[in-house]
């Protein structure tokens, strides 16, 4: 039996933390690599709330991977998982493009099996299974699931656009396989399948080419702006090829089984049969936001006829063992690089790709969806877009470990500029005004400011427009998180900042985090115009960037956010998934104007010791994530520091599968980690600069992608004794002796050689 636990240590065993020990997967599945071996899918997905876990599955697929395949284990939608550990039965496997936990589900299908009478019911369908009967990696999963009529073993691998499965019967009689299929399914926010917000679908029954295809429309965030951008057309496409021919097939409505071999409508699902003593069933589904056929040429290019599970087992293998293994670390313990492999993987999910291939895999023609134009259009293009989170430090990262993959990710943002009118804020499929902030423009001035290549004019007209142009209604509307039915929110309340310097709070929510986060874009902005030669609105918006300091109560000591008549709302009013505490911090790209404010040096490192002291440091939010690099910027404080950059790796983050503190947000918590233990971290990322902390390791390498050919290329980080020496003596880059907190990305975008002299106590580096 192919077995695997949820919290993987040395050796191929599992341990759960009550003894049990697991055996080894087959050769096949096996990691082939020294990063896959130590990922631990589970890891973030423990817990029964998912925000205090991390929010993860344990999904099979490949890097950017369209979709993400993964045994269900419940219904999912917004704030749940598909998946959960503390669960005993599997309903299925379900091709999902839900991007995060606090996103919703957009054209998922769902595969269920089983024996005996056929059960199309997501709930009444469901088999029991043993935790010590499964195995999970990124690119196979397998487990036995446990009904009245037998055993059916259950193994899924997976390429970006198509899942594959293979279930394999042991009935314990003569009772027959089945798998259903379903095209529209119950709502997990409502049971009623009566109810009109139901997602509609299409499904028939091919007995000729053993196939069953079919559509939903299900988008769950439709509501938050259905107004602006309704991407009536949406629809998520399917097709499954099975390897047996059918001895019986229908539709089902609600659960109620019909003889016809086509059906739309509601709850619906298609179901096929198979003989008695059929051994095992092959089923391999594309999924498509294009069309069916669309659906079937994914399948035939990714997965073709032929092909089998192992074989697209070791191919998605390789994509991340190639990615993966660019990190090589020593001195870690197996804890360590569970947290690290797992955490690097992460940052390969996010954005995700939505465009597919309607050439030929030797000679493809990309088009995707855009739900934009509600059309489908020529070119590449992506979705899952949490910038929010992800600018602070997984875009930096991206730079580095997929620079391959950087420009289009780009360049589709640019896309949904000219298709929707402004740049992406959390796009799922469209935009759905979920956080604050027009972070993009700090990603395409970090990208910029690293030389990438894109269309830097047009990003700078997308930039502009974000800095000047108000959303509709700006004067009217509060814009509340997930408020339904509003157009783009981008900079919500840009109206009274740019007239009084901030966000007034009795105009818009969240004013007072709006105000810090406008500050910080209009730097990127500049960064961005300065680039292409607006050196007026460059000096503009750097004289707009200081607006952080409207909010500055010198009389509590706090950021505060401000009504429009000026007078203070309250230290607790105005914030974004932090507090006064952090926000009172979080000025990125000034942060000696912050000092100043502060009254100077010795307050402010006073302030962040109350801060930490005081438990006020949540990491579980992205507000915070910054601030253990802050001490750095006040002379002789870097050694704090240090301190609490390790206090936040080690008390943070662990191997198993409750080891997020936060959720992961599409591979921020992770990226945070990794910059962290290479010894630097992107505080003000639009400046493509780092600021130096503590190497968690005594030697970590990251391989860089070859350029050119110059294959050779790393950062290396060599940190003697680190792992029980937090604090730097003295630092050497390339040779030379280093005494600044800061390096560019030029100088490791390249490569650069990191020496570190380690110390147990506090030391005063940099001098």
């Amino acid at each position: 039996m192919r077995l695997l636990g949820a919290e993987r240590e040395v050796q191929g065993h599992a341990d759960f933390g009550d003894g049990r020990k697991l055996t080894c997967p087959p050769a096949f599945a096996r990691p082939a690599s020294q990063g896959l071996y130590h990922v631990n899918v589970n890891l973030g997905n423990g817990g029964p709330e998912p925000d205090l876990s991390g929010g993860m599955i344990p999904n099979v697929g490949t890097p950017f991977g369209m979709t993400r395949w993964t045994a269900q284990t419940r219904l999912n939608y917004v704030s749940m998982c598909p998946y959960n550990q503390t669960d005993k039965v599997v309903h299925g496997f379900i091709g999902t493009h839900q991007p995060a936990v606090w996103m919703g589900e957009s054209g998922p299908v769902q595969v269920g099996v089983g024996l005996g009478d056929v059960v199309t019911d997501f709930q009444r369908r469901g088999l029991k299974f043993r935790r010590k009967d499964e195995y999970a990696s990124q690119n196979y999963y397998s487990n036995v699931l446990r009904g009245k009529h037998g055993l059916i073993e259950a193994e899924l691998a997976a390429t970006s656009r198509v899942g594959h499965m293979r279930f394999t019967f042991r009935p314990n009689g003569t009772a027959a396989p089945f798998v259903v299929l379903d095209a529209s399914r119950v709502s997990a926010v409502t049971s009623n399948p009566r109810n009109v917000s139901l997602p509609v679908g299409h499904a028939e029954v091919d007995f000729e080419r053993r196939e069953i295809s079919g559509w939903n429309d299900e988008r769950q965030d439709h509501i938050l702006m259905s107004d602006a951008l309704p991407a009536k057309g949406f629809k998520g496409y399917f097709v499954a090829r099975f390897s047996r021919p059918f001895a019986s097939g229908g539709i089902s409505h609600s659960g109620m089984l019909r003889r016809a071999h086509i059906g739309d409508g509601k709850v619906l699902s298609a179901y096929v049969t198979f003989p008695r003593g059929t051994p095992d069933v092959d089923v391999r589904v594309g999924v498509s936001f294009i069309s069916v056929d669309q659906a079937r040429r994914n399948l035939e290019h990714e997965v073709p006829d032929g092909q089998s599970l192992e074989a697209t087992s070791v191919g998605a293998r390789a994509e991340w063992a190639a990615k993966l293994d660019l990190l090589s670390v020593q001195g870690a313990t197996p804890s360590n690089l569970t947290v690290l492999y797992t955490g690097f993987a992460r940052t390969l999910v996010y954005p995700y790709e939505v465009h597919e291939n309607a050439g030929t895999p030797a000679s493809p023609d990309w088009h995707y969806y855009s739900g934009y134009l509600d059309a489908v259009v020529a070119g590449q293009s992506y979705s899952g877009y949490s910038i929010w989170d992800t600018f602070r430090a997984t875009t930096a990262w991206q730079l580095l470990v997929v620079p391959e993959r950087v420009p289009a990710m780009l360049t589709s943002m640019l896309q949904d500029y000219t298709e929707g009118g402004w740049l992406p804020m959390w796009k799922n499929i469209v935009e759905t005004n979920i956080m604050v902030g027009t972070h993009a423009d700090s990603v395409l001035a970090q990208a910029m400011s690293a030389g990438v290549p894109f269309d830097w004019e047009l990003a700078w007209a997308a930039v502009r427009k974000n800095a000047y142009t108000p959303p509709e209604r700006d004067t009217k509307l509060r814009y509340f998180d997930r408020e339904e039915h509003t157009p783009h929110e981008v900079r919500a309340g840009l109206t009274e900042y740019m007239k009084r310097g901030w966000v007034a709070d009795d105009l818009h929510s969240e004013a007072g985090s709006r105000t810090l986060d406008y500050a910080y874009d209009d730097h990127a902005a500049a960064i961005v115009a300065e680039h292409v030669g607006a050196t007026k609105d460059a000096k503009a918006l750097r004289k707009r960037a200081q607006n952080y300091r409207s909010i500055w109560n010198n009389a509590t000591g706090f950021m505060e956010a401000r009504r429009a008549d000026g007078s203070w709302a309250g230290s607790w009013a105005g914030w974004t998934e932090g507090d006064h505490w952090a926000y009172s911090l979080t000025v990125l790209h000034d942060v000696p104007g912050l000092i100043e404010l502060m009254g100077g040096n010795a307050k402010f490192v006073d302030f962040i010791d109350r801060h930490f002291e005081g438990g006020h440091n949540l990491h579980t939010n992205e507000p915070s994530h910054h601030i253990p690099y802050l001490y750095s910027f006040a002379p002789g404080a870097a050694h704090k520091s240090q301190k609490w950059i390790r206090e936040v790796g080690e008390n943070e983050y662990n191997h198993t599968a409750t080891g997020l503190s936060g959720n992961e947000d599409c591979g921020q918590m992770s990226a945070w980690y990794l910059f962290s233990a290479l010894g630097f971290y992107p505080v003000d990322p639009a400046s493509a600069t780092y600021v130096l902390g503590t190497p968690f390791f005594d030697r970590i390498q990251l391989r860089l992608p070859a350029s050119g050919t110059d294959g050779a290329r790393a950062i290396t980080v060599v940190a003697p004794g680190a792992r029980h020496k937090r604090y730097v003596r003295g630092l050497r880059v390339d040779g030379r002796e280093h005494d600044s907190i800061h390096i560019t990305h030029a100088q490791i975008a390249d490569g650069a050689s990191f020496e570190f002299e380690m110390a147990r106590a506090p030391q005063s580096w940099p001098h």
